[in-house]
C-alpha cells in the first residue's frame, strides 16, 4: 500500500492544550498583561489609508487551508472592505505559527480563531479576553478506524489499540473521563500525525480530525468509519472567535462590523465548498500544495461543523445559552473551572443579527 503522507506536522494547539487539561499557567501571560490594554489599541488598526477602521491582523489557527474558507470568501467579494477595514492580514497558525491567546496578550493581534480549551487557561491565568462566536458549534475531534472493523462508540474502544499523538493524550483522557472509561480498558500507543498505522492495521483506532485524516485516508484506498468526540460528552466548539475584553469595551463597532464581514464570508462558504477549495487551493493557501478534490471533500465535511440546527434559526456563530452550558461542563471535566460569564459574551453577535436580521 503507498505510504500515507502526514497530514499535521504538529498539533495546532500542543502547549494550550496541555495547559488547559492539566492547569499549567500559560507561560508570560501574567507578565504581559499590563501592557495588553496598549498593545491591543496599536494593533487594533490604522485609518492611514483612508478607511473607518484601518488594518487588523487575524491570527487563524492553523495554516491556510479550507478551514478558513469564510475568510477567504471575506477578502475576495470585498466584504471586509464593505464593512470599513482597509485590510485584513490573516496571520497563519501552525508549527512556527503563535498561539491567539499569546498573539492578543503581545498586542501582535487584534482577534484570533482559538478553542475554548485554550482560551479558558489564559483566562483563568489572568487575560481579559472572551470568545465572541464559534465557526464550529462542533469541535472536529475525532476517532478513525477501518471500515471493516468500524470503532462507533468511545465504549468500542475498550480492549482496542488506539493510536493517539502526544499532544493529544490529554483531550483524549477528557473523553475516557467524559465516558467512564479508563486508559486501562485499551492500549493506547504513541503516534505522529501520519495515519499509516491504522491502515497497516498496527492499531485499531486513531485520533485525527474528521474533516482531515478520514478524507485522506478513504483518498488512498482505505474505507473507514468514526466518532465524534463532540458527539460523546465533550461538546466543545471550535474555532471560536476570541478577543480582548477592551476590544469589547472600546471597538464594540468595529468588532460588529467584522463580526458581520465573516458571516458574510461564511455564508458563501457553506453554499459553496468547490469555490471555497478554490481559494484556498489557488489563491490564500497555494504554498501549501493542496489537492482540490481533497479540499473540497474537507469542506463539504466541515460544512456538518459549521452549520447546526441552532444556527440556521439563529445565525452562524452563535452559541445558545445550553451550549454554552455544555462547553463549560466539558472543560469541567477536562479539568478546567471557569463560568460562562468568565468566557463568552454572545451579545456583540446578538446586536449584529438584530440591526442585520437578513443575515441569518
Amino acid at each position: 500500500m503507498t505510504p500515507f503522507k502526514p497530514v499535521r506536522q504538529l498539533d495546532r494547539r500542543a502547549f494550550f492544550r496541555y495547559s488547559a487539561l492539566t492547569g499549567i499557567a500559560v507561560a508570560g501571560s501574567a507578565s504581559l498583561l499590563a501592557c495588553s490594554s496598549d498593545s491591543s489599541s496599536s494593533s487594533g488598526g490604522t485609518t492611514d489609508d483612508g478607511s473607518e477602521f484601518g488594518t487588523v491582523a487575524v491570527q487563524l489557527s492553523w495554516i491556510k487551508n479550507i478551514e478558513f474558507a469564510g475568510e477567504y470568501f471575506a477578502l475576495d467579494k470585498g466584504y471586509y472592505k464593505d464593512a470599513g477595514f482597509g485590510n485584513v492580514d490573516l496571520v497563519a497558525g501552525g508549527a512556527a505559527g503563535t498561539g491567539v491567546e499569546a498573539g492578543l496578550d503581545t498586542g501582535k493581534v487584534w482577534i484570533g480563531m482559538s478553542a475554548p480549551q485554550l482560551t479558558a487557561p489564559a483566562v483563568l491565568d489572568g487575560l481579559e479576553a472572551k470568545i465572541v462566536g464559534a465557526t464550529f458549534q462542533k469541535n472536529p475531534f475525532a476517532i478513525v478506524s477501518s471500515a471493516a472493523a468500524p470503532i462507533n462508540s468511545p465504549q468500542d474502544m475498550i480492549g482496542k489499540k488506539i493510536g493517539v499523538q502526544d499532544s493529544n493524550q490529554l483531550v483524549f483522557g477528557a473523553l475516557l473521563a467524559a465516558n467512564g472509561l479508563t486508559e486501562s480498558q485499551m492500549t493506547i500507543v504513541p503516534a505522529q500525525f501520519d495515519p499509516s498505522p491504522l491502515a497497516n492495521g498496527e492499531v485499531d483506532g486513531w485520533v485525527s480530525y474528521v474533516t482531515n485524516e478520514p478524507i485522506t485516508l478513504a483518498a488512498k484506498g482505505f474505507p473507514n468509519a468514526h466518532f465524534l468526540f463532540a458527539d460523546y460528552n465533550l461538546p466543545l466548539v471550535a474555532e471560536s472567535f476570541t478577543v480582548l475584553q477592551s476590544t469589547i469595551d472600546n471597538e464594540r463597532d468595529k468588532l460588529k462590523a467584522f463580526l458581520k464581514a465573516e458571516i458574510q464570508g461564511w455564508k458563501d462558504a457553506v453554499a459553496d465548498p468547490a469555490e471555497s477549495a478554490r481559494l484556498a487551493v489557488e489563491v490564500y493557501g497555494k504554498d501549501q500544495n493542496l489537492e482540490l478534490e481533497e479540499q473540497i471533500k474537507e469542506a463539504t465535511a466541515q460544512n456538518d461543523l459549521v452549520v447546526s440546527a441552532d444556527t440556521k434559526v439563529n445565525g452562524l456563530f452563535t452559541m445558545t445559552p445550553q451550549l454554552i452550558e455544555q462547553n463549560i461542563a466539558a472543560l469541567s471535566k477536562a479539568g478546567l473551572e471557569i463560568t460562562a460569564e468568565q468566557l463568552f459574551d454572545m451579545s456583540i453577535l446578538e446586536e449584529v443579527y438584530a440591526e442585520n436580521p437578513e443575515l441569518i
